[in-house]
């Protein structure tokens, strides 16, 4: 039945319902159903319905659906049926009807929010019941029954894929009452409900707590046979990238992240509010997120340089309707090009004014830029040594290069390459340069292009296998907005060649990691203990270039910083002769396409550089042998 036809019956039963309430106003007043008064005042029995309908429409009583009744929806009833009431008291007083007993009034008020209120709640019990009784929709508890909770029925009622049929919560004052129909339950006794109500999925509705708190909620949660999910954080919701209603996985963040500590708003505005700033790599993961937080902290200008015409499009497009949301008037300029470009790079800086650059522009996957070490050595190294350079020859005030853990002590080429991109801009920053040079260090980040994350969930999608290189392979991560901001924070701390390390918190097992989103997901790991399992975990070797494990310090000369999550290290550098001489060996060797001789002069130039061949750790698993792209 269409929405106008809703209406039109809702209209025809409200008549006949307020026709019968003033006939049953004064059957109670007088004691009998048509008593004299009945028949003195019939035409009342019409009057009244007829200047209802309108009051009732004022009110707002048909704007809502009403198998999604809410408290809005019960006052629009109460201001209808009051407003009735007032009419038939204006009725009373202006046709001086002295007869009409005054207490039928009160009686009509009554009978009038018990029959039009009460039918709309049948209503909606009826729908629900409807609904319960189809037994095709997905039996859902949900884990909390606060506000978000109770929003949550709603909008899954509305869907009509999943059914509540259980909340659970903490707080006993709740448990054994009703919650908009649903029981609430304390968490012991969830291993019952799932067996007896055949629960398959538990959703976690509590935006507002910690990180810690909810972390302790899902790690519980995990032994059960269930697959987790949750509604959005309060600052999703807040800054409304997400909403109530948005029901997903489990935020990795929920397993392996910290509750955030709050950025200084000095060290955020100190080298972006006002000025002209550059990102490098604007397209990718960390040089996206640094345009977005930028844009939020109102620079005068900001230059988005990006190799790839479409990734260039897309940040283009977002930061702008991103600046229109938010009412900040900040020029964004789109430029396409190549760091490795130092002429270019000097122009776009020199005409646009850029006094602050965020240089995050590199290759980062390991195993790429080990099949193409030379393409790596171009981008990471001199893209980094030209950028740097163009940003003093264009009297750019502050420059930031983003590096990686992968840079200590490298295994790889790419780690090798961002070392080299290191000690170049050390190096400049030891020179007499009106440039304030500095570099951030960090860990991998959460859900950026080719991490593990998307790839484990895809995994276990299609079934598994989960695949991981190594048992024994653990990882630094932090969550790209957080990065971002911790990577602003620094750039303001600089006051010439520091390296600045992130707080990454504790390593992580990737094997660990795997068996918990598989947990979560609702499904078993298949293992030796448990053969019957849904999904195995495959280990495949370590790739070439890979480390078991990252560090972030090459030596223990580390300070503490006036940021907690920021520290300092002091290390080593080359001097800028040396750095040159390095580069130039490195340009003709890639000239000449010789992969050795670039190699060997990474292998003089970056202490502790021992290019891992991974044939070894791969001989020794026995697991079936499968791909997989890890961002390690």
């Amino acid at each position: 039945m269409g929405r106008p036809k809703k209406r039109a019956t809702m209209l025809v039963g409200d008549a006949l319902m307020m026709a019968f309430v003033v006939w049953a106003a004064f059957a109670l007043r007088m004691g009998e159903g048509f008593s004299v008064k009945f028949y003195q005042f019939w035409y009342l029995h019409l009057l009244l319905p007829a200047i209802s309908l309108p009051l009732f429409y004022i009110s707002g009583m048909y704007n809502s659906v009403l198998r999604h009744m809410g408290p809005s929806d019960v006052w629009s009833v109460v201001r209808g049926v009051t407003l009735s009431t007032l009419a038939f008291i204006l009725i009373v007083v202006l046709g001086d009807l002295v007869a009409v007993p005054r207490t039928t009034l009160t009686i009509y008020w009554l009978i009038g929010l018990l029959f039009i209120g009460g039918s709309r709640f049948l209503v909606r019990a009826w729908h629900q019941h409807y609904a319960r009784s189809r037994g095709n929709q997905e039996p859902v508890a949900i884990y909390g029954a606060g506000a978000a909770g109770l929003q949550l029925v709603s909008s899954l009622m509305a869907t009509g894929e999943h059914i509540p049929v259980a909340f659970i919560d903490d707080n006993r004052q709740l448990h054994g009452t009703l919650v908009r129909g649903v029981p609430v339950y304390p968490p012991s006794e969830l291993d019952r409900l799932i067996r007896r109500l055949s629960i398959h999925s538990v959703l976690v509705a509590l935006p507002s707590v910690s990180r810690q708190r909810r972390r302790s909620i899902i790690k519980a949660l995990e032994r059960y046979p269930v697959h987790v999910r949750t509604i959005p954080s309060m600052t999703d919701l807040v800054t409304g990238s997400a909403r109530l209603r948005d029901v997903r996985e489990v935020d990795i963040e929920d397993l392996l992240g910290r509750d955030p500590v709050d950025p200084d708003q000095q060290l955020l505005e100190g080298s972006i509010t006002g000025r002209s700033v550059m990102v490098t790599g604007a397209g990718g993961s960390i040089g996206g997120e640094l345009c977005r937080q930028i844009i939020q902290l109102r620079p005068r200008r900001l230059a988005i340089f990006e190799r790839s015409e479409l990734a260039l499009y897309r940040i283009d497009r977002e930061l702008r309707a991103l600046a229109k949301t938010h009412g900040h008037d900040c020029e964004i300029i789109p430029l396409l090009g190549s760091v490795v470009h130092r002429r270019r790079m000097t122009e776009c800086m020199r005409n646009h004014g850029i006094e602050t650059v965020y240089h995050a522009a590199a290759y980062k996957h390991v195993p790429l830029v080990e099949a193409n070490p030379l393409e790596g050595i171009r981008n990471n190294a001199f893209g980094t040594w030209h950028t740097a350079a163009a940003a003093e020859a264009a009297g750019v005030r502050s420059f930031v290069l983003i590096s990686t853990d992968k840079a200590v002590r490298p295994t790889s080429i790419m780690g090798a390459t961002k070392r080299i991109a290191e000690l170049g801009v050390q190096a400049l920053a030891a020179e007499a340069s009106t440039t304030v040079y500095s570099m951030v260090r960090f860990g991998n980040v959460l859900d950026s292009s080719g991490s593990v994350i998307p790839l484990f969930r895809e995994q276990i999608r299609e079934g598994g296998p989960v695949t991981i290189t190594h048992p024994d392979v653990t990882r630094y991560f932090m969550t790209i907005p957080e990065a971002a901001s911790l990577v602003i924070q620094a750039g303001s701390l600089a006051k010439g060649g520091e390296v600045f390390v992130l707080d990454m918190g504790e390593p992580v097992r990737i094997h660990e990691l795997a068996r918990r989103m598989i947990q979560l997901s609702g499904f078993t790991v298949r293992d030796r203990e448990n053969p019957h399992g849904d999904i195995p975990i495959e280990y495949i070797g370590l790739r070439p270039g890979e480390k078991l494990f990252e560090e972030l310090l090459l030596g223990e000369n580390c300070e503490h910083t006036d940021h907690p999550m920021i520290q300092r290290a002091r290390e080593e550098c080359l001097p800028v002769g040396r750095i040159v001489e390095c580069l130039e060996c490195l340009e003709t060797a890639c000239r000449e396409q010789d992969v050795e001789a670039a190699e060997r002069m990474l292998g003089e130039c970056v202490v502790g550089f021992e290019r891992q061949d991974a044939r070894d750790s791969f001989a020794s698993l026995t697991a079936p042998t499968s791909t997989a792209v890890i961002n390690a």
